[in-house]
């Protein structure tokens, strides 16, 4: 997480409760030490954002403080609005969480004539056919891609025959009805898609694989427009 994403949520936990909020629990609701807590508290202080109280007692937000209104269209609020449901549609529920956080940070943000966009949407997105993958966390995935690690899979084709892979991720792709693996496979030594309903297994690894991931992806990219 960004400094600037967690420094936002800290004052978005903060605000409307009635007792102190702990470093402790904003550490763990955050997933970081109780000490950049502790710093980031300053760093808000600092910044002239109302936060009282002291470590050990907790921390509360003044009242009357409030975000400046984020400037929206209704088509921008409706666009996001959308995006954030659609992501409901993929069976990550790292992503999900986050997509219902967005949602959450507008209601607080946007001008009070958008808010009725927001709670009260004038669509509905259907929850798709993707199959939720058991053999694979989808977060675990994203971590791979961003820290170019490699992932060992046991994966099962569509003739049912199953092999051990180790593949080096580069991108994830969503369909309405299934979502795949783009990745470089060591077994074929070419780049493969894998289907991540038909992963059984499958554990990421701390090796790191040694290609350059944007010429990767570019590569992915071409082969992927090349005419068959």
């Amino acid at each position: 997480m960004r400094r600037a994403d967690r420094l936002f949520d800290i004052i978005q936990a903060l605000r409307g409760r009635k007792q102190p909020t702990t470093a402790a629990f904003l550490a763990q609701r955050l997933e970081v030490t109780t000490r950049t807590i502790y710093r980031d508290i300053a760093t808000l202080q600092a910044r002239r954002i109302p936060i009282e109280g002291e470590p050990g007692l907790g921390y509360f937000l003044r009242k009357g403080f409030d975000l400046p209104p984020l400037m929206f269209t209704i088509e921008e609020v409706e666009a996001i609005t959308v995006g954030a449901n659609l992501v409901q549609r993929i069976r990550d529920p790292k992503l999900q969480e986050a997509a219902q956080s967005v949602l959450n940070k507008l209601q607080h943000t946007v001008p009070s004539e958008l808010r009725s966009y927001l709670a009260s949407p004038r669509f509905y997105v259907s929850e798709g056919d993707t199959v939720r993958p058991d053999g694979i966390a989808l977060v675990d995935v994203r971590n791979a891609i961003r820290g170019c690690r490699k992932i060992s899979i046991t994966y099962v084709d569509e003739q049912q025959r199953q092999s051990c892979r180790t593949i080096w991720p580069i991108a994830t792709v969503y369909y309405v009805d299934v979502t795949l693996i783009a990745a470089w496979c060591e077994l074929r030594q070419d780049y493969r898609h894998f289907r991540v309903d038909r992963i059984i297994q499958s554990e990421l690894l701390s090796e790191q694989f040694s290609g350059d991931s944007s010429r990767m992806m570019t590569e992915w990219m071409a082969m992927r427009s090349a005419p068959s």
